[in-house]
């Protein structure tokens, strides 16, 4: 069963009169129940933007975008998990407080426990607990900020750029939550990733945008290891330090 489709997604700015520019053209594809969908491509591709209008922080020219479950008091679906957790935490609020309010918003008749349960969950030191969002570590804040938005139980969460300025310790522990997120909450998650090699360990699916639309999209072993499109064949490349001088300056 589908979770999310998207059809013919169109996202269209105006940077000044009279001149029309697309971010998103004809976009569509679709994402199963319970599954992990990866989103490669370079910066400046549209999959940002593809995320904000799937989540509703942006309204798309044209298409649509269908969400198969419904609001928990009132609650959207979907959450997203931006790259900067700064729009998620407030640094001068406790980081219990934070969580305990998000989780009381869906009728939990014991915010506090479950807050207790996703702290432990996340692996945040309850030494932290009662810390301000300003106190904590680049990703002890990452970690506080999915804590907040699993509080309020989504059916599709999001994931912006997640393993951005990470090392690679860090990466494998973050897959290894994240994976372990999935099973727990039952969840679906979309990851957004310009390294299309930390998404072979985490998507089901992988779908690669270029200059605002896909390019390539199918199950995980068919992108990473027969990509069909030259674009994606350089992508792969470029993460395993294989480009030629050639390929160098194609991608570039």
């Amino acid at each position: 069963m589908n979770i999310l489709t998207v059809e013919n997604i169109r996202y269209t700015v105006y940077p000044s009169p009279g001149e029309a520019k697309d971010i998103l053209r004809n976009i569509s594809f679709n994402v199963n129940d319970k599954s992990i969908c990866g989103i490669s491509g370079e910066s400046g591709s549209g999959k940002t933007t593809l995320a904000k209008i799937i989540a509703g922080h942006l309204t798309p020219s044209s298409g649509t975008v269908n969400i198969n479950a419904a609001k928990r008091n009132n609650i959207p679906p979907v959450q997203m998990l931006f790259q900067n957790t700064g729009d998620i935490l407030n640094p001068f609020r406790k980081i219990f407080d934070v969580i305990k309010e998000a989780a009381a918003l869906t009728g939990e008749p014991n915010p506090e426990s479950e807050t207790e349960k996703l702290l432990d969950m996340i692996k945040l030191s309850p030494k932290l607990w009662n810390n301000r969002g300003y106190q904590l570590s680049g990703g002890e804040q990452q970690r506080a900020a999915l804590a907040r938005l699993l509080a309020v139980k989504p059916k599709l969460l999001i994931l912006d750029e997640p393993f951005a300025a990470q090392d690679v310790e860090s990466q494998v522990n973050l897959i290894s939550l994240l994976t372990e997120v999935k099973k727990q909450f039952d969840l679906t998650i979309m990851c957004i990733s310009h390294n299309i090699r930390i998404l072979k360990n985490l998507a089901d699916k992988i779908i690669v945008m270029k200059d605002g639309g896909i390019v390539e999209s199918g199950d995980n072993p068919e992108i990473l290891f027969n990509p069909k499109h030259s674009y994606t064949q350089l992508l792969i490349k470029a993460e395993n330090y294989s480009l030629n001088d050639e390929e160098l300056k194609s991608l570039l």
